[in-house]
Protein backbone atom coordinates (compact mmCIF):
# COMPACT_ATOMS: atom_id res chain seq x y z
CA UNK A 1 0.00 0.00 0.00
CA UNK A 2 1.00 3.61 -0.62
CA UNK A 3 2.21 5.32 2.56
CA UNK A 4 0.11 8.31 3.60
CA UNK A 5 2.28 11.35 4.30
CA UNK A 6 0.73 14.66 5.36
CA UNK A 7 2.73 17.59 3.95
CA UNK A 8 0.58 20.46 5.18
CA UNK A 9 -2.81 21.94 4.46
CA UNK A 10 -4.56 23.94 1.77
CA UNK A 11 -7.28 26.51 2.39
CA UNK A 12 -9.37 28.24 -0.26
CA UNK A 13 -11.66 30.64 1.63
CA UNK A 14 -13.76 31.53 -1.44
CA UNK A 15 -15.11 27.96 -1.60
CA UNK A 16 -14.88 27.01 2.09
CA UNK A 17 -12.03 24.52 1.69
CA UNK A 18 -9.59 23.86 4.54
CA UNK A 19 -8.06 20.40 4.19
CA UNK A 20 -4.97 18.36 4.88
CA UNK A 21 -2.71 17.95 1.85
CA UNK A 22 -0.88 14.67 1.30
CA UNK A 23 2.08 13.69 -0.86
CA UNK A 24 1.43 11.59 -3.97
CA UNK A 25 -1.10 11.32 -6.74
CA UNK A 26 -2.13 7.69 -6.61
CA UNK A 27 -5.89 7.16 -6.34
CA UNK A 28 -5.37 5.96 -2.77
CA UNK A 29 -3.92 9.34 -1.84
CA UNK A 30 -6.25 11.52 -3.96
CA UNK A 31 -9.24 9.69 -2.46
CA UNK A 32 -8.18 11.12 0.94
CA UNK A 33 -8.13 14.75 -0.22
CA UNK A 34 -5.86 17.28 -1.91
CA UNK A 35 -2.70 15.60 -3.20
CA UNK A 36 0.67 17.24 -3.88
CA UNK A 37 2.31 16.11 -7.13
CA UNK A 38 5.67 14.48 -6.24
CA UNK A 39 8.62 16.38 -7.67
CA UNK A 40 6.72 19.64 -8.04
CA UNK A 41 7.68 22.60 -5.87
CA UNK A 42 6.48 22.65 -2.28
CA UNK A 43 4.44 25.70 -1.23
CA UNK A 44 6.74 28.70 -0.88
CA UNK A 45 9.45 27.21 -3.09
CA UNK A 46 10.38 28.58 -6.48
CA UNK A 47 8.56 26.65 -9.19
CA UNK A 48 5.13 25.17 -9.79
CA UNK A 49 3.27 23.77 -6.76
CA UNK A 50 0.93 21.16 -8.30
CA UNK A 51 -2.08 19.83 -6.37
CA UNK A 52 -4.75 17.40 -7.60
CA UNK A 53 -8.12 16.64 -6.07
CA UNK A 54 -11.48 15.05 -6.76
CA UNK A 55 -14.60 17.07 -7.58
CA UNK A 56 -17.41 14.53 -7.16
CA UNK A 57 -16.16 11.45 -5.33
CA UNK A 58 -14.59 10.63 -1.99
CA UNK A 59 -13.68 13.79 -0.04
CA UNK A 60 -14.44 16.12 -3.03
CA UNK A 61 -12.02 18.90 -1.98
CA UNK A 62 -12.13 20.54 -5.41
CA UNK A 63 -15.89 20.25 -5.92
CA UNK A 64 -16.17 24.01 -6.45
CA UNK A 65 -12.83 24.65 -8.14
CA UNK A 66 -14.71 26.16 -11.09
CA UNK A 67 -16.13 28.88 -8.81
CA UNK A 68 -12.71 30.45 -8.21
CA UNK A 69 -12.09 33.79 -9.87
CA UNK A 70 -9.02 35.90 -10.51
CA UNK A 71 -7.86 37.34 -7.18
CA UNK A 72 -9.16 34.55 -4.92
CA UNK A 73 -6.62 33.28 -2.41
CA UNK A 74 -5.13 29.81 -1.99
CA UNK A 75 -3.34 29.43 1.34
CA UNK A 76 -0.90 26.64 2.16
CA UNK A 77 0.37 25.88 5.65
CA UNK A 78 3.43 23.62 5.91
CA UNK A 79 6.24 23.11 8.40
CA UNK A 80 8.13 25.78 6.40
CA UNK A 81 5.46 28.47 6.93
CA UNK A 82 2.28 29.95 5.48
CA UNK A 83 2.18 30.78 1.79
CA UNK A 84 -0.60 32.68 0.04
CA UNK A 85 -1.14 32.45 -3.70
CA UNK A 86 -3.59 34.52 -5.74
CA UNK A 87 -5.60 32.99 -8.61
CA UNK A 88 -4.48 34.41 -11.97
CA UNK A 89 -6.59 32.32 -14.36
CA UNK A 90 -8.54 29.12 -14.92
CA UNK A 91 -8.84 26.93 -17.98
CA UNK A 92 -10.01 23.55 -19.24
CA UNK A 93 -7.45 21.17 -20.76
CA UNK A 94 -7.35 17.64 -22.11
CA UNK A 95 -6.04 14.80 -19.89
CA UNK A 96 -2.86 14.53 -21.99
CA UNK A 97 -2.00 18.24 -21.48
CA UNK A 98 0.78 17.57 -18.99
CA UNK A 99 2.33 20.99 -19.59
CA UNK A 100 0.21 22.17 -16.66
CA UNK A 101 2.50 20.32 -14.22
CA UNK A 102 5.80 21.47 -15.70
CA UNK A 103 8.19 23.44 -13.49
CA UNK A 104 8.13 27.22 -13.78
CA UNK A 105 10.86 29.77 -13.03
CA UNK A 106 8.29 31.79 -11.03
CA UNK A 107 6.57 30.96 -7.73
CA UNK A 108 3.32 29.49 -9.07
CA UNK A 109 0.55 27.07 -8.15
CA UNK A 110 -1.55 24.75 -10.29
CA UNK A 111 -4.68 23.07 -8.95
CA UNK A 112 -6.51 20.57 -11.13
CA UNK A 113 -9.38 18.11 -11.11
CA UNK A 114 -11.49 16.16 -13.57
CA UNK A 115 -14.01 18.08 -15.65
CA UNK A 116 -16.90 18.35 -16.15
CA UNK A 117 -18.18 17.23 -12.76
CA UNK A 118 -18.79 13.49 -12.84
CA UNK A 119 -16.56 12.94 -15.87
CA UNK A 120 -12.85 12.38 -16.48
CA UNK A 121 -13.08 13.66 -20.05
CA UNK A 122 -11.11 16.86 -19.35
CA UNK A 123 -9.33 18.69 -16.52
CA UNK A 124 -10.30 21.95 -14.86
CA UNK A 125 -7.18 23.90 -13.97
CA UNK A 126 -6.62 26.89 -11.70
CA UNK A 127 -3.30 28.77 -11.92
CA UNK A 128 -1.96 31.26 -9.42
CA UNK A 129 1.09 33.15 -8.19
CA UNK A 130 2.69 33.59 -4.78
CA UNK A 131 1.77 36.91 -3.17
CA UNK A 132 2.77 36.42 0.49
CA UNK A 133 5.14 34.17 2.42
CA UNK A 134 5.54 33.86 6.18
CA UNK A 135 8.39 31.45 6.92
CA UNK A 136 8.45 29.53 10.21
Amino acid sequence: PTPVVDVGSIAIPAVGLDATMREGVTLTIIDLGPAHWPGSAMPGEQGNVVVAGHRTIRSRPFADLDRLVVGDEIVFRTSAGTFTYRVTRSLVVEPHDLWIIEPTPEYTVTLFACHPKGSARQRFVVKGELVQASAQ
